[in-house]
């Protein structure tokens, strides 16, 4: 292996987690933190910590001291995790200027697939179901103009970003309303993107969000290591996540990874990725919806039911090995589910409960799996996103499973701040989620 030290780009429990990956390999790592995490779990897992800035989430944006951090410490690679600079092509770039290894996707490949009019077009060549949409909507007539020839209700969308922002749906014909809906999505996606563009596409009623997870290598080798469920979703932010896909027939699945593959070889990608469809649950027809270049959140409920570590995998790519298995090598066990606990109040509007964990005891037990940067006394910053842990469990069947991740989420106890722990079990205990009948609207029956 030409990689001996790794530059771990990011916070939190993802930098734990890339962390632990790159010592199993035997190589030294490198956190690079802000001065509010220069005591963290990361940093203390870490061979060496260097601080690149201030508290705000501004300073992990900052190309420039992340780049001479991996520098100064002689660092041969750099990994971003997921969030932050993860799928920015600057980044990529910026590495491959100063003869650094991006573990992630060539820049080209995150800027083709970053934005979602490029991407969307790129699946209609080569073959893979879109959903009916527009190029861009520069005006409020031009949105009038797209609605009218799709049908309503349509789905606003920002061009170059996602989570949830610039997202907003438009039911009816108001013009007034429409407006408004078209100038909030703007205003939005400019100030989350830098980027105001929109596009719009129709919207599925009953949909669910099943995406493929793929790696592929310097070698022209490509490969799916199965699908995940993210339809348990709240404002557009996934809640639960669960692998494999429920009540979908094998013949459905194999449809969905073979146009995830088609999509990824079309481009060479390079690294791991995820495609990511939109399920029509009336019409049992699925459509592309974007693609994701980089480790996604969720990543564990893959690996629960293959045995592949994916960030092992990451940086084995990026060192320019072949892919050490074929599609034949790679099989579904199981089933596993992931729920993420966030530092939030479920019962006041999920509003985010920053302050110091007085107690923290996580489940334990056979196919139980915590990922998470905090410890009792651990001092959750009000500057980052909220999420403190992910309970990932493996069953030998759905129902198995879910029970598994109710006592998980029972025995986990965190004190000092709220979480959204009881919020989840109630979700995972409504007939909908317990009958696989998932969707994007599951959290209307529970809030």
């Amino acid at each position: 292996m030409n990689i001996s030290r790794v530059l771990v780009a990011n916070r939190g429990e993802i930098a734990v987690r890339v962390i632990r990956s790159c010592r199993v390999l035997g190589i030294e790592t490198v956190l690079a933190a802000s001065d509010a995490d220069k005591e963290s779990t990361g940093a203390r897992l870490a061979g060496q910590t260097v601080v690149i800035g201030p508290p705000p989430a501004s300073t992990y944006l900052n190309i420039a001291a992340i780049i001479q951090a991996a520098k100064d410490t002689g660092a041969q690679a750099l990994h971003p995790g997921y969030g932050f600079l993860s799928e920015k092509p600057e980044l990529a770039q910026a590495c491959e200027e100063n003869g650094i290894i991006f573990i992630g996707p060539k820049a080209g490949h995150i800027q083709k697939m970053g934005n979602k009019l490029v991407a969307r077009e790129i699946a209609r060549e080569c073959g893979v179901p879109i959903l009916p949409g527009s190029d861009k909507v520069g005006s409020f007539e031009d949105l009038q103009r797209v609605a009218g020839e799709i049908g309503y209700p349509i789905m606003i969308k920002a061009a170059a970003g996602g989570g949830g922002r610039g997202m907003k749906i438009v039911t009816d014909e108001n013009a007034g309303a429409m407006k408004r809906i078209f100038e909030e999505a703007s205003a939005e996606a400019g100030a989350s993107f830098g980027d105001k563009t929109l596009y719009a596409e129709k919207y599925i009623a009953n949909a669910r969000h099943i995406e493929v997870q793929v790696l592929g290598d310097k070698h022209g080798s490509a490969l799916h290591l199965g699908e995940r469920d993210c339809s348990t979703q709240r404002r557009h932010q996934k809640l639960i996540e669960e692998s494999p896909a429920p009540d979908i027939t094998d013949e459905l699945r194999g449809e969905i990874h073979s146009a995830a593959l088609k999509l990824v070889s079309s481009i060479s990608y390079e690294n791991a990725g995820t495609v990511e469809f939109i399920f029509d649950a009336d019409a049992k027809k699925f459509y592309f919806l974007e693609m994701n270049t980089r480790l996604q959140v969720e990543h564990p409920v893959t690996e629960m039911v293959t045995g592949i570590d994916i960030v092992r995998e990451q940086i084995n790519i990026a060192d320019g090995e072949k892919l050490s298995f074929d599609q034949s090598g790679v099989s579904a066990n199981g089933h596993s589910i992931e729920c993420r606990i966030n530092a939030e109040d479920p019962f006041a509007d999920f509003r985010p409960t920053p302050g110091v964990i007085s107690c923290w005891d996580i489940p334990q037990g056979p196919g139980v799996r915590v990922d998470s940067h905090c410890r009792h006394g651990y001092m959750v910053p009000i500057y980052y996103d909220s999420l403190i842990a992910k309970v990932i469990v493996h069953g030998n069947d759905r129902e198995h499973a879910r029970m598994r991740m109710l006592c998980a989420l029972d025995e986990f106890r965190v004190e000092g701040v709220s979480t959204t722990i009881p919020f989840l079990k109630k979700v995972l205990d409504t007939p909908e989620f317990k009958s696989g009948l998932v969707s994007t609207r599951i959290i209307e029956f529970v809030e």
